[in-house]
């Protein structure tokens, strides 16, 4: 590999691959908190220009962590259909970006290339692309999957509905759940983050939201987003449960710190799929975000565009129903501004994408980052631009559980006027029987919770 350039009259030399991909990375503060960060605009420039023309075979062959020291490694590696991969092993980086962008390159051809990608490699064509390119390429790749509907599919825009609740009080779950149903809500998950961690809260939330599924008969899915072996336990123990979910890393050394291995997923998915009350055959749930493996100190010193794309080779795994990058969620430490979110969560998607995962963002950000509802409103216009598959719906945005700010019920609503899109087939049927929507659009109804209680 060549590691320099000469750029403005000035050589300048990296280290080695990753030294050359953080570098090439976007401005973020994380990476700077990391000390991975480049030291200027012109360098910036010229880690680009290193990084466009070393070779997809080069990146292969110098994963971010050591393929006998990490499981995520071993994960992504494994995956790669060798005979693609020597098909385009020659390629550079630089060739990457422009087949991807190359108008003739269809989204099936896209969907068979990506097999023959490692996560590093989908970091490093993200790195060369500028936002536009990122929605571009994004929008042409299309991936559905099943649980009890099938998310992803062309035309639609899903919403999790999130009925957080400070106390987990049961009454006030359900105003929040039955209000958000209302306004077309819940297509793509009925998933609340708990506030009791107990196999009895888990148990009891679960048996609620089925109690709603079933009396109402509405086509979707349920989650409680508990650790992923306190959702094992309560499934072992009859709870109704139509997804696992769990927060993942992009290093087993990240994985530990949130109390699991590939092992522990895969029994969960197992579990799932012989104990859960989903059709199936995708019946786990993901999420992820830049930066969490710099707050465990599991980034190895890898910048965190990269470890983001390794979450991604882990997911891909274990099929899911739902991924998503919570985008802003942590804070200004790893995304200062607007600016930082919503370049992440265009990266966050198209690698998501890329990877062959059915791609939802978390458009949201914390009351100490210099962002606000407006810059998160522009990122949910370009996100569904680019084909994202599902974003948050939470009571006036604002989850006065986790403390964070996000999408509401009127955003999702909104955005599928706007682009003639409708959530998935089964859940719009059951809108407009209801009455909640007619022919693409809310009713007077919608937002009437009352209707649900009578």
């Amino acid at each position: 590999m060549i590691l320099k350039t000469r750029l403005f009259g000035h050589t300048y030399q990296f280290k080695n691959l990753y030294d050359v991909m953080a570098k090439a990375n976007e401005e973020k503060s994380g990476d700077k908190l990391a000390g991975l960060a480049a030291e200027s605009a012109e360098q910036r420039v010229a880690a680009k220009v290193v990084l466009s023309n070393i070779t997809l075979a080069d990146i292969r062959n110098n994963p971010a962590v050591d393929y006998e020291k990490d499981e995520v490694t071993r994960i992504i590696q494994d995956a790669v259909n060798e005979k693609i991969y020597t098909d385009i092993r020659n390629w550079t980086v630089s060739d990457l970006r422009e087949w991807l962008l190359d108008s003739d390159t269809t989204g099936a051809d896209i969907r068979r290339i990506s097999r023959g990608l490692t996560s590093e490699m989908i970091s490093a064509v993200a790195k060369l692309m500028s936002n536009m390119d990122l929605i571009y390429a994004a929008k042409k790749i299309k991936v559905t999957a099943h649980c009890n509907t099938t998310i992803g599919e062309e035309g639609t825009l899903s919403a999790r509905l999130q009925p957080n609740h400070p106390t987990d009080d049961p009454d006030g779950i359900m105003a929040s759940l039955l209000e958000g149903l209302t306004y077309g809500i819940g297509d793509a998950v009925l998933g609340l983050n708990p506030v009791d961690d107990s196999v009895e809260s888990v148990t009891k939330v679960l048996k609620r939201f089925e109690e709603v599924k079933q009396k109402y008969e509405i086509p979707t899915q349920n989650c409680v987003l508990a650790h992923v072996t306190t959702q094992m336990e309560a499934i072992k123990k009859g709870a109704p449960a139509d997804l696992i979910f769990q927060s993942i890393a992009g290093s087993e050394k990240g994985n530990e710190a949130f109390g699991f291995n590939g092992q522990t997923i895969e029994e969960a998915r197992q579990l799932a799929l012989r104990e859960g009350t989903a059709t199936g055959p995708n019946v786990m749930y993901f999420e992820t975000g830049q930066g969490s493996e710099l707050s465990s100190e599991a980034h190895h010193g890898i910048d965190q565009v990269t470890m983001e794309a390794r979450c991604y080779g882990f997911a891909r795994k274990y099929e899911p129903f739902l991924v998503n990058t919570v985008v802003g969620f942590i804070g200004p430490e790893y995304l200062y501004d607007a600016k930082q979110v919503m370049r992440a969560g265009l990266e966050d998607h198209f690698m998501g994408k890329l990877s062959g995962l059915p791609m939802g963002v978390d458009v949201c950000y914390t009351n100490h980052m210099k962002a606000d509802q407006n810059d998160m409103e522009n990122l949910a216009v370009l996100l569904t631009t680019a084909g994202c598959t599902y974003f948050m719906g939470i009571p006036h945005g604002d989850d006065v559980m986790l403390n964070y700010q996000t999408t509401g019920y009127h955003e999702t609503a909104s955005l599928r006027e706007m682009f003639g899109l409708t959530a998935i087939k089964e859940f719009d049927a059951w809108l407009e029987k209801m009455e909640f929507s007619k022919n693409g659009k809310l009713t007077s109804r919608a937002g009437d919770a009352s209707i649900l209680l009578g």
